[in-house]
């Protein structure tokens, strides 16, 4: 992740301009460089696209795959759809939230991997039919990769 400047954002998104469906990619290259989609940049991406401000910021804040502010840490998403829910996953959620402060802790609604929940995201890797313990553990093994 790169520090924020508007001329590493606006370098970002505007060869993306042309593209079909512009917004999407824009917002994600934003997240790629920054790790968050800055606030400061929706006047600009909505100015590119001709869009408001309005149809931007409400991208942005409907998908929770985008943030606004920088993340705390590494990233830990737990699934709380409902196949993961019947066997788990709001337990596994509350224990999660020891981990609050080391980790960007999110929860999703689906991972795709319904058949062996319940499910989490540890630093991009999915992981299947985890309790506390497992998670705990690739917790614990993501910090210590980051660290190092």
């Amino acid at each position: 992740m790169d520090a924020f400047s508007m001329d590493a954002a606006r370098a970002e998104v505007e060869p993306l301009v042309h593209r079909r469906g512009a917004l999407l990619p824009m917002l994600h290259a934003l997240q790629r460089r920054f790790g968050h989609v800055p606030l400061e940049t929706v006047p600009m991406v909505a100015d590119l696209l001709n869009w408001s401000q309005a149809e931007v910021h409400g991208v942005v804040s409907f998908y929770s795959d985008f943030r606004t502010a920088p993340p705390v840490g590494p990233s830990v998403r737990v699934c709380r759809s409902e196949a993961c829910q019947a066997v788990g996953a709001d337990a596994l959620w509350e224990h999660a939230q020891v981990h609050g402060g080391r980790v960007q802790l999110d929860h999703v609604y689906c991972l795709g991997n319904c058949a062996l929940g319940p499910s989490v995201q540890v630093g991009g890797r999915l992981h299947g039919r985890v309790d506390a313990a497992r998670l705990d553990s690739l917790v614990a093994e993501l910090v210590s990769e980051v660290v190092s």
